[in-house]
């Protein structure tokens, strides 16, 4: 029984718990299933890492609300975005836009991963080298150390 009780614990631990009051949902399915893939993808400018879907700050529930009265005004996806991004900045962005003011970041990890593993790989043969030059005597005196 006590197990139980530690799966069910686990389980509302780990699941996703949405801030989505039902007050916000919109009648029409169709705009709210896009209200909620825009919101997905906006940052919380107060928790800033979560999406303005996942956080329960009062900024977050005025994000999600403009998302949704712009989209029964009839505005696009992109514009709903853009509208946000022109007043907060790229910042609201999960995924920032690849830009000319981006491209750093953009290209920093991918960049930083192949000199990290140029590296590796340099160290690795400059090890292999020197194993490599030893006298059938030094090997011996190497093999007994182990």
């Amino acid at each position: 029984m006590t197990w139980l009780r530690a799966l069910l614990l686990v389980l509302c631990l780990v699941s996703p718990v949405a801030a989505l009051s039902p007050d916000e949902v919109l009648p029409d399915p169709v705009l709210e299933q896009r209200a909620r893939h825009i919101s997905a993808g906006l940052r919380c400018l107060v928790c800033q890492n979560q999406s303005i879907d996942d956080s329960d700050a009062d900024l977050a529930k005025d994000l999600r609300v403009l998302v949704r009265e712009r989209l029964v005004a009839g505005d696009s996806d992109e514009a709903v975005r853009q509208f946000l991004v022109d007043r907060y900045g790229e910042y609201v962005l999960l995924n920032p836009r690849l830009n000319n003011h981006t491209l750093l970041l953009w290209i920093a990890a991918p960049g930083l991963l192949l000199v990290g593993l140029g590296t590796l790989l340099v160290l690795a043969r400059k090890k292999r080298v020197v194993t490599a030059g030893l006298s059938a005597e030094e090997q011996a005196a190497l093999d007994e150390l182990k």
